[in-house]
């Protein structure tokens, strides 16, 4: 890396958690970017695992579903290890995974859990942003640039989580599995198609609008942790420039090749924000750590 780039976004991509299978492709993409404006960016990001944290103090967090299923770990301790598993294809994982969500659906149902809870619910619950998540959502607000976030977990609840840390401002956007109330206020189904880690892409697609008003900026930050998250920029129109930036949590050793052949920036077990907030604040101009 020269010193084309700030010194800042230099030092965070040197850490020894950050490996990159192609720094000057990196380096290229972030100029270009760049020199196009923060004003062409957009940012779509996966939200279990990526914008929250995937463990603190050597514990698991819980992710969306995790919430209500704590009960049951069985679903977790079955389909997670076949969703990271590098050695299986998309093809062998994908009936799978919707076994794994179908039945995740059937045991919520089961519990007839009540609207007026999911805030308390929320409040009770371990789940944490990342370290340094309220930088990056209030930058990305500050320079008016869109997050979508494409979630197969629960909109409900991914929204409480982000409303609670203070930082669900306008420019964010949530497709995700979104609860069906009945007039007494019970949850008695999902709306809509199911979205899970597999079919992000098609979930993508059936949002022509977003993209369509989007059409002005073709310059994409994408932020996931597996391989489904890879299709969710599918939807952008006319795209000029993706930078990837994966999190590996798990299983570091046999996932690592993929992450690194998928995505143009891997983070190694890292809880934070930084390296994110780093390549916006780069893109944005906004060089002293205050901004």
């Amino acid at each position: 890396l020269n010193i084309l780039l700030s010194s800042m976004l230099i030092s965070e991509l040197s850490k020894s958690s950050v490996l990159m299978r192609d720094p000057q492709g990196v380096q290229e993409i972030l100029q270009s970017m760049v020199k196009a404006g923060s004003n062409t960016v957009q940012v779509i990001s996966d939200f279990d695992m990526t914008l929250t944290r995937f463990a603190h103090n050597g514990k698991r967090c819980p992710t969306s579903y995790s919430k209500f299923s704590h009960k049951k770990p069985e679903l977790l301790n079955k389909y997670y290890p076949i969703e990271i598993n590098a050695s299986l294809s998309v093809e062998e994982k994908l009936p799978l995974m919707v076994e794994w969500w179908t039945k995740a659906h059937e045991l919520l149902l089961q519990q007839e859990i009540r609207k007026d809870l999911l805030a308390v619910v929320v409040k009770e619950s371990e789940a944490m942003l990342r370290d340094g998540y309220k930088l990056f959502f209030d930058h990305l607000q500050e320079h008016s640039i869109p997050l979508l976030i494409l979630s197969a977990g629960i909109g409900d609840i991914l929204e409480e989580v982000i409303r609670q840390a203070g930082v669900f401002h306008p420019n964010i956007k949530v497709l995700s599995n979104f609860m069906d109330f009945d007039e007494s206020g019970v949850f008695r189904a999902f709306k809509g198609e199911l979205i899970h880690i597999y079919n992000k892409r098609e979930g993508a697609m059936h949002n022509t609008e977003y993209f369509q008003e989007l059409r002005t900026r073709p310059n994409v930050l994408l932020l996931g942790d597996c391989l489904g998250d890879l299709t969710m920029a599918d939807g952008v129109q006319d795209m000029e420039n993706i930078l990837k930036i994966g999190f590996l949590n798990d299983k570091v050793e046999e996932r690592m090749q993929f992450h690194l052949d998928s995505y143009d920036i891997v983070l190694v077990k890292d809880e934070t924000m930084e390296v994110p907030n780093a390549v916006l604040r780069y893109l944005t101009g906004s060089e002293s750590p205050e901004n």
